[in-house]
């Protein structure tokens, strides 16, 4: 359930970064039609989440809404021009009590900076495109990858596949 504007600390924060979020998606989808790409744009809103976390920590649940936390962890993750700062988010995120946090948004910024660092993922969720297909980014214990995505609320490897290959175009 989201949170009303009276329950949360910072309702014009929240606003701002659903915003954000929002010019994030249009650029994102408007590529995926005609490889219109806009690099500005990530480092525009990461300078500006820099700036929001400097001013409030995280953007918790409890202090932008559910839709505006998970908001600014999807702005991180497109961060990847910054992996300290990804970094640096992905402690903060971790240290918070649960509630304030989306599980999966831990494991899905933890494989970006592992990924990012050049380590291979932990939850399978980072992908690349090889002959025609999407196919997960390397994997460190892959026998134990279905496991390590349960315990982050994410379904199986498998399943994430499925859903990556009917979600995004190949180009």
């Amino acid at each position: 359930m989201e949170n009303t504007p009276e329950q949360i600390q910072f309702p014009n924060l929240a606003l701002e970064i659903n915003k954000m979020v929002e010019t994030d998606q249009d650029m994102r989808e408007n590529n995926l039609k005609d490889d219109s790409w806009d690099d500005e744009l990530d480092k525009k809103n990461t300078e500006r989440i820099k700036e929001i976390i400097i001013d409030i920590g995280w953007p918790t649940v409890s202090k932008v809404g559910k839709s505006a936390s998970v908001g600014a962890w999807l702005l991180v993750q497109h961060a990847d021009h910054d992996v300290d700062f990804q970094l640096h988010c992905l402690d903060l995120m971790r240290k918070l009590p649960n509630g304030e946090v989306r599980p999966e948004d831990i494991a899905l910024l933890t494989d970006r900076v592992r990924v990012n660092r050049g380590q291979p993922q932990l939850y399978g969720t980072q992908f690349r495109q090889i002959d025609g297909k999407h196919v997960p980014k390397d994997i460190e214990d892959i026998e134990h990858v279905d496991e390590r995505r349960a315990e982050m609320g994410l379904d199986t490897l498998m399943e994430n596949i499925a859903r990556i290959n009917s979600k995004y175009p190949l180009k």
